[in-house]
């Protein structure tokens, strides 16, 4: 199976800083206005997740879930997240502490790729 999702291994040292201070986490990308379209880190269970968001994986144990209407913008692109220095649009992100923000970078999968994908799971 191809992955959907990936991580920079400066964004998995981030989340295992995030995780020893706050426990169990999970990412949600939303595309509204407020956050720009950038993977938001939160305590898990404390975003409330809308009927049929996709969750395209896992990255060192945490989901990662998509906004519907998003994914269905998306879902012929894999995700690698990764983090930069610097505060982000939304600032409501667990990292943003660190003075770090989230992001994602795309790429389209291929023709191969596309007949191999790993399933994603909707709410």
């Amino acid at each position: 199976m191809i992955a959907r999702l990936n991580a920079t291994a400066e964004a998995i040292a981030l989340i295992h800083e995030l995780q020893q201070e706050f426990g169990e986490l999970m990412f949600y990308q939303a595309g509204g206005c407020c956050e720009g379209s950038q993977p938001q880190c939160f305590k898990k269970g404390k975003y409330y997740l809308r009927k049929n968001d996709a969750m395209i994986g896992l990255i060192e144990g945490c989901e990662f879930w998509i906004d519907r209407d998003l994914f269905e913008y998306w879902q012929y692109s894999h995700f690698e997240l990764d983090v930069i220095d610097g505060i982000g649009v939304g600032g409501f992100s667990l990292e943003t502490s660190r003075m770090k923000t989230f992001k994602i970078k795309y790429r389209l999968f291929s023709e191969e790729d596309l007949q191999h994908l790993s399933p994603i799971i909707r709410k």
